[in-house]
């Protein structure tokens, strides 16, 4: 039986830390490494899912918003960890951090859906990683939202491009898509303006 000390400790780890989603890193990567193979870097990788109560809007029909960016932390974690890449990296000294990201919500995922969600590395230039993610309700494999993601890597003195190498020698870049292509374009737009509003402001 478990001690009022022992519960006491369980209740402020839950009230301080979001317990749950450190316990489904460790079980997601774990889970991988036990009963999956290593993928190529242009494999897709997938993880599965229910929307359960505590993913719902308030209307509890279907996943809140916040809910998909979450779930793609362990997708994320998940290819990395499978690919190998992030292994390179941090073999390194560097890190990964999310840039940006773009959600097309095409249909919204019920209470109580089963659905699996696939990453796929579709692009790189020398200090970013470009994923395209894919929430698929697993009854009719139907494309729920499609997300593009950004990962900026950190604290490396090497390109992408040598990471890359080191992980799968002779791999090419993909050609860019005319859909990153726009969203390159509409953030380095936005990057723009607000270097223009910083400019302003100093010189007031």
């Amino acid at each position: 039986m478990l001690s009022y000390f022992t519960l006491a400790c369980i209740a402020i780890l839950y009230v301080l830390f979001d317990v749950n989603y450190f316990l489904r890193i460790a079980f997601t990567i774990g889970y991988g490494r036990l009963f999956q193979s290593k993928k190529k870097i242009f494999e897709k990788t997938t993880i599965y899912g229910i929307c359960l109560s505590m993913d719902v809007d308030i209307f509890l029909k279907h996943m809140n918003n916040a809910r998909y960016l979450r779930e793609l932390d362990f997708a994320r974690f998940h290819y990395y960890d499978r690919s190998g890449i992030y292994g390179e990296i941090a073999k390194k000294g560097g890190g990964a951090v999310q840039g940006a990201s773009s959600t097309r919500y095409r249909r919204a995922i019920p209470i109580f859906t089963p659905y699996k969600v696939t990453t796929q590395l579709i692009y790189w230039d020398d200090r970013n990683f470009y994923l395209e993610h894919e929430f698929i309700s697993l009854s009719d494999n139907f494309v729920r939202a499609v997300v593009l993601s950004k990962q900026s890597v950190t604290g490396l003195k090497v390109p992408v491009p040598e990471i890359i190498e080191k992980v799968e020698q002779g791999a090419r870049r993909p050609e860019l898509t005319k859909e990153l292509r726009l969203w390159l374009d509409s953030m380095e737009e936005s990057s723009l303006r607000y270097k223009k509003s910083r400019e302003d402001a100093k010189a007031k």
